[in-house]
């Protein structure tokens, strides 16, 4: 075993984090922790891990579930591609494996949904197999750790990466010594000023004694978040209100209310949501705003109030009542949208 893989090992020992996914060698719970995690915070997942592994604790119970509500239960987590590919996952595997996480690399990065991250994980946690897992904590610790100044989002440079990363990797404990570069990045060797004096590593990192641990990794220029304005319509038949499930990409699979490209006003905005739900509106009137960031976008929303004496069911649309608003999955950004048509509808007065 390297010094430096002692000396982690030593410390993860002793600071560890303890999280439900840890001390266990489920394939398939490490699969959702791990999947889950991806660009989310942790104590944000916790609640979400517990009761998705309450509802679903293996392969066969999720690929038995609906799609509608597995993104359900992932309702307010974002990035919801990850639940339709963990879902898609799922059915492969019981359709392939019969239900049990593959162990070999090649066959396990076929899954739906596993990439060369999730696979290391599952690999070296689940299997004990020597088998580097690269996420952005491991990215920072690794490259001040060798002093990488290479750009780390260039595909060469993050193989390097993933090379050092295994040739640190010990014969044993290859998933604590993955779990343990994991904590380390969140905690000790975190974005901007890491900190140095609390790091087991310190005797051995290249970037602390250069000086340029702050300056590490080196990555390319996030471009900012393009802002779009978006008018939400709460169209309100009696105790029911118009709906659709998203067919587009972005938020696909979950439900909204309809919405309409830029900010209009007066007889411009009625048109164009009459025109959007093929029903005459009245009494339509602004009743919030709303901001909503997504990774590469933001919507900025002003919510509108309409009603409609249109019994028929609109082409494409459908009318939804309190209780299917509750509980079908609507994403974040339509939060203030359903919070406001569920006091609506739920308000006597209104």
């Amino acid at each position: 075993m390297t010094p430096e893989a002692q000396a982690l090992l030593t410390w993860y020992d002793a600071h560890r984090r303890d999280l439900p996914w840890r001390g266990i060698s489920d394939p398939y719970r490490i699969w959702v922790s791990e999947i889950m995690l991806q660009q989310t915070r942790v104590e944000t997942v916790l609640p979400y891990y517990r009761r998705f592994t309450d509802d679903y604790p293996d392969v066969a119970a999720l690929a038995s579930a609906e799609e509608g509500d597995v993104l359900k239960h992932w309702e307010g987590l974002g990035y919801y591609s990850r639940a339709r590919n963990l879902l898609a996952g799922a059915r492969q595997i019981a359709a392939e494996h019969g239900g049990a996480v593959p162990s070999d690399p090649a066959v396990l990065r076929k899954i739906k949904g596993i990439g060369d991250y999730t696979a290391g994980a599952i690999r070296s946690i689940a299997f004990g197999q020597k088998a580097a897992a690269v996420d952005g904590n491991v990215i920072r610790v690794i490259t001040r750790l060798k002093g990488i100044t290479e750009n780390a989002a260039v595909p060469s440079v993050r193989r390097e990466i993933a090379a050092q990363t295994e040739a640190l990797m010990p014969d044993t404990r290859p998933g604590d010594f993955n779990q343990a570069l994991m904590d380390l990045g969140a905690t000790v060797c975190v974005p901007g000023t890491p900190d140095c004096g609390a790091c087991p590593l310190a005797p051995f990192c290249a970037g602390l004694a250069e000086d340029i641990a702050e300056d590490l990794p080196v990555l390319p220029d996030k471009k900012p978040p393009v802002s779009e304005d978006w008018d939400v319509l709460l169209v309100r038949c009696g105790r029911r209100m118009m709906i659709r499930r998203r067919t587009e990409a972005l938020l696909r699979g979950l439900w909204i209310f309809p919405m309409l490209p830029g900010h209009r006003r007066g007889d411009a905005l009625r048109q164009a949501a009459e025109d959007l739900t093929g029903f005459p509106l009245r009494s339509l009137k602004e009743v919030g705003e709303a901001r909503h960031v997504f990774t590469h976008r933001i919507w900025q929303m002003s919510v509108w109030h309409a009603e409609t004496s249109g019994e028929a069911q609109p082409e494409g649309w459908q009318w939804a009542d309190a209780e299917e608003i509750r509980t079908l999955p609507f994403p974040t950004a339509m939060k203030k949208a359903r919070e406001e048509a569920l006091r609506r509808l739920t308000d006597t007065a209104n």
